[in-house]
């Protein structure tokens, strides 16, 4: 059994292609999951083969981890709600929903939740769909609503997550200072003076043109950094000039 701390599982059954799997581990791992267990596969060391470890691409660890077993039923021992994947429409079996309204809804009941996909050529069979609670369409182009395995794992791994809360957004680049306002007045003033050197701006009628940079600087709430660029480019002009 899992840990008690991934109460998610992701079941493939018959998975063909060994890239699949080693895509589906690591579209598992980037969205914080890592309970695998794959029905029949193609081949029985799927989980080491060379292609699979390469497109795991630092997921191997979910490989490890990941189990083989006989049967659905075995796939799903421990599971509490089931979420069958299948893009085919059937007269009969659990009710067909969209995976964002009904996880809204499965995220509160604090379940052990397990996504069941099919084989990559035939998807889920009607036996494996009728043994779930719910089955799970992902919205596509009505034309054209063909996904990879590895993808649609992606998808509903992306959605179940943001429906138990995400993940924050770690920051890329530090936090710019703002220009204070002194800073902000000194390019004023250093723009308006070369802006009458080079015969842009007349002192002498003026208009509005200084309270009208004044408002777009201040729009722009400048950084420290972007003020000096700014008097940089003055300087520039002065010494052309």
């Amino acid at each position: 059994m899992p840990a008690a701390t991934d109460p998610t599982r992701f079941v493939l059954v018959r998975p063909s292609h060994a890239g699949n799997v080693g895509a589906a581990a690591r579209a598992m791992k980037v969205m914080g999951f890592a309970d695998l267990v794959l029905v029949q596969p193609r081949f029985d060391d799927v989980l080491s083969r060379e292609e699979t470890v390469a497109m795991a691409s630092g997921a191997a660890d979910i490989l490890v981890r990941a189990r083989i077993v006989d049967t659905l039923d075995a796939a799903l021992d421990g599971v509490q709600h089931a979420c069958a994947t299948a893009m085919t429409p059937r007269h009969f079996g659990p009710p067909t929903l969209a995976p964002r309204a009904h996880f809204q809804a499965l995220q509160a009941q604090a379940l052990r939740v397990a996504f069941v996909f099919g084989p990559e050529r035939t998807g889920l069979g009607n036996d494996d769909v009728y043994r779930c609670h719910a089955c799970l369409s992902i919205p596509t182009a009505p034309d054209y609503g063909s996904l990879n395995l590895a993808q649609a794992v992606q998808l509903l791994a992306y959605e179940w997550r943001m429906a138990l809360g995400g993940f924050e957004v770690a920051p890329r680049t530090p936090d710019l200072r703002r220009a204070d306002m002194v800073a902000v007045q000194g390019v004023l003033q250093h723009w308006e003076q070369v802006l009458q050197q080079i015969g842009f701006l007349d002192p002498a009628a003026p208009k509005k043109l200084m309270p009208r940079l004044q408002q777009l600087l201040n729009r722009s709430q400048l950084t420290q950094e972007e003020v000096h660029i700014l008097r940089g480019i003055a300087r520039a002009i002065e010494q052309r000039r």
